[in-house]
């Protein structure tokens, strides 16, 4: 692809919709006073709001070939384990951005391209159609790993207002393993399935499903109901999530997806961290890391980075196998 004939517009959306992404930890970090389920779930409820007038122009505008598909029982069962994912997710996730640093947290829920490389090492064992992991995957993942142990020395330290520990770390890491599953089944499914149809519903149950799951594990539900963002002191701070990370980030990366490389786009989500560390600091006071979790953070970032360039290389280069 010869990203000279790329629009302007589009690497300016590409900025702009990873900035956007990068954002969400410090929104809600800012709004911890709601419990973390129910957070998670008010950003999906109204993203899937601002997502429903697209998923409906996209199907009436569909060809009954692809609504036929689209309501096959295989189809549907997909998308109810997407947005199962995606609700384990966010759940993991936002309750992690309460136990530990911002950095720390955006760092372990970004390193689920590690956590594919182990999936593909496990799964290979079992089953001939995975393959083995390139070389270079496996010491991208060890020098992850590497970078990882080194953030974890960190524990204790206090960074604004949260302190880093090892419990708010792996909620993190477990958000990231969980998104995984997310990942795959909309590989599966976007093959066919247009962006809108595909994100509408899996938000919409992701959303939905974090309701029950706070009323049962959350002793503060009642405090604020299942659509307390409502509430005007609420409404601006997840309207933000919803519309900057939800619609903005997530619908303009797969936007730019049409015009740029998965490499480009997956490098450039490899900066959350980065550029979710210095929002949170610019904005909202969360306070800097510490040299630990600044190298570490530097160290488990370059492993990601070979990691994403590996697969992505491999990808296309089976792309283009089939095709010749």
């Amino acid at each position: 692809m010869n990203h000279q004939q790329v629009p302007v517009r589009i690497w300016i959306l590409l900025g702009c919709a990873v900035v956007g992404v990068s954002s969400a930890g410090a929104l809600f970090q800012h709004v911890d006073q709601i419990p973390p389920l129910l957070r998670a779930s008010w950003r999906l409820q109204l993203t899937a709001l601002m997502l429903a007038p697209f998923a409906l122009m996209q199907w009436l505008n569909a060809d009954e070939s692809m609504k036929v598909r689209y309501k096959q029982s295989s189809s549907v069962r997909i998308i109810f384990l997407s947005g199962i994912f995606l609700a384990i997710h966010f759940g993991t996730w936002v309750a992690s951005l309460d136990a530990t640093s911002l950095t720390h947290s955006l760092l372990f829920v970004t390193s689920h391209p590690i956590i594919i490389v182990i999936g593909m090492m496990v799964l290979a064992k079992t089953s001939k159609d995975v393959e083995f992991p390139h070389r270079n995957e496996i010491l991208g993942a060890m020098i992850g790993f590497l970078g990882a142990s080194l953030t974890l020395t960190s524990l204790g330290e206090q960074q604004g207002d949260h302190v880093v520990t090892l419990y708010g770390d792996l909620l993190a890491f477990a958000g990231g393993v969980f998104v995984v599953g997310y990942i795959v089944c909309g590989r599966v499914l976007r093959i066919w399935m247009p962006i809108f149809l595909y994100a509408f519903p899996v938000t919409l149950i992701g959303g939905v499903l974090l309701i029950p799951a706070s009323y049962v594990l959350e002793s503060n539900f009642t405090d604020f109901g299942p659509f307390g963002w409502l509430a005007m002191e609420f409404l601006p701070w997840f309207l933000l999530l919803a519309a900057i990370s939800g619609f903005l980030g997530h619908t303009g990366l797969n936007t730019c997806l049409r015009y740029v490389s998965p490499l480009v786009v997956s490098v450039a989500v490899t900066l959350e961290p980065v550029i979710g560390t210095l929002i949170g600091w610019l904005f909202f006071d969360s306070g800097t890391p510490d040299i630990r979790t600044v190298l570490g953070g530097m160290i488990l970032l370059v492993g990601l980075l070979m990691v994403v360039i590996v697969q992505e290389s491999e990808q296309n280069l089976e792309t283009n196998n089939e095709m010749s």
